[in-house]
């Protein structure tokens, strides 16, 4: 869960060499072909569950339904829980992808609905489109018009000790909803998803999840009203939590998750079964401290839309199981400081700004790799102006400049050329040195034993007890 600014840069594959018998011209024209062939068998991979094989027709077809990553077309964006693919600059289309996944665009008739319903300004990652679709929201909405319960539900797959700014996303929003709704929440660690995936033992993994802990708490939440748990640690202790395990795992078959998420004969059994678990904090009963026996509260779940293959298959299952179907709130992706085409990564420092970044380290990142949308000279800029669609510091401003009418005024003089792209630099260093050094110091107030209290088994409290 959470993870947000994952799209690679598509790149030819290891053993092509250009060399000067290829004239630059055709070598662009092999890159392109490799590019699209690359997504095709990306694409048949997620569509069959199975690798591409010439001549060879696939046996076992995707579910449909809710179920079922969509195969791209070449030169389009591949969205998975683990892969996301774009050609653009600009990073995902997101209005295709709402189409594919069969989601709802948050419009502004939803964006004026929420603002009557919770009495004040909807949150800037509402306003700028940064969360733009819905699975069910309305839903919600009618509940809580009606003094009708639910709660909230979010998670992070802890892989590295140290987080980013990427990672703080759903967080920081997943709390907005927390106060304006006065919901419970509970927040899920798939340590054991990393320990499945990644190269950790299981000690470095629950290590991993107790770390990210701090910095997840450290983002303001209620403890009154917060649940934090190590799947490592929970599902061992709650009955309640790993029935729940065992009735979605009896109603999808290994078929269907190898067409939604691409697994293959030779991934382990834990892979395969993992999904199941991930699913199971969408259904109110697996929390037996916090909501008693009650089955029938429905869940929203705040997330990238890279997760929302997992909770299609929720939805598709919940009915069968006789529970209700969770909603969904997607966020976009955060790019990384090199620009929308490329990954965020944990072996790269220079990807990302990390929450343990001091504001030295924050100034030269952002100067020296945050990819610009300026012109090649100060002369161009200032007569044709910058893009913005494509410049990163303008596009982590969107993420964490508060005030709308500044950031309105910063893209008209960016576009215009009034504003160079130094400047633009200068900007969003002065807001991000702040925003890490609170964050920092709010972390260095998170004990090991406040981290326990939250991640405590318990009762919470809530206004529809």
């Amino acid at each position: 869960m959470g993870r947000l600014g994952r799209v690679p840069l598509l790149c030819c594959p290891a053993g092509l060499v250009a060399t000067s018998a290829v004239s630059a011209a055709a070598w662009e024209e092999i890159d392109s072909a490799t590019q699209k062939l690359s997504l095709l068998k990306t694409s048949y991979k997620a569509a069959t569950g199975e690798d591409y094989k010439a001549d060879c027709s696939p046996e076992n077809p995707a579910p449909g339904d809710e179920r079922g990553l969509d195969a791209t077309e070449a030169g389009e964006d591949f969205v998975d829980p683990w892969m996301v693919q774009t050609s653009s600059a600009k990073g995902v289309d997101y209005d295709k992808l709402i189409v594919r996944f069969g989601s709802s665009k948050i419009d502004q008739e939803l964006i004026n609905r929420i603002e009557r319903a919770i009495g004040q300004k909807p949150h800037r990652f509402l306003r700028r489109g940064i969360f733009f679709s819905h699975r069910d929201m309305n839903q919600v909405l009618d509940a809580y018009e009606n003094k009708k319960p639910f709660y909230l539900y979010t998670g992070r797959g802890p892989s590295s000790e140290a987080m980013h700014l990427g990672h703080l996303i759903p967080f920081i929003f997943t709390k907005w909803l927390q106060d304006v709704f006065n919901v419970p929440l509970v927040i899920q660690m798939t340590d054991d998803e990393k320990y499945l995936w990644k190269d950790l033992t299981l000690d470095q993994a629950y290590g991993y999840a107790v770390e990210n802990a701090k910095d997840i708490i450290a983002c303001g939440f209620d403890i009154k009203k917060t649940f934090i748990f190590s799947d490592l640690e929970y599902m061992g202790s709650s009955s309640d939590f790993y029935r729940n395990v065992v009735k979605i795992q009896k109603h999808v078959t290994f078929n269907q998750v190898k067409g939604i998420f691409g697994f293959t004969d030779s991934d382990s059994i834990g892979k395969i079964s993992f999904p199941a678990i991930q699913a199971a904090p969408s259904f109110s009963n697996s929390f037996p401290q916090i909501f008693r026996d009650r089955a029938d509260i429905q869940c929203l779940i705040p997330c990238a839309i890279d997760q929302d293959p997992y909770f299609r298959m929720t939805r598709d299952v919940a009915p069968r199981i006789g529970y209700p179907k969770p909603a969904l709130l997607h966020s976009t992706f955060f790019p990384a400081l090199q620009g929308a085409q490329t990954k965020m990564s944990a072996s790269d420092p220079n990807s990302s700004i990390f929450l343990t970044d001091s504001a030295k380290q924050i100034k030269n990142k952002v100067n020296k790799h945050a990819f610009s949308g300026g012109r090649d000279t100060v002369e161009e800029h200032r007569q044709f102006g910058g893009n913005c669609d494509v410049d990163v510091s303008f596009m982590y401003l969107t993420f964490f400049l508060e005030d709308d009418d500044r950031l309105e005024q910063i893209r008209k003089d960016y576009t215009s050329g009034a504003l160079l792209t130094g400047d633009l630099k200068k900007i969003l260093i002065e807001v991000l040195q702040p925003l890490v050094a609170e964050h920092q110091a709010r972390r260095q107030e998170v004990t090991d034993e406040v981290v326990k209290e939250f991640m405590s088994p318990r009762k919470l409290f809530y206004d529809f007890q």
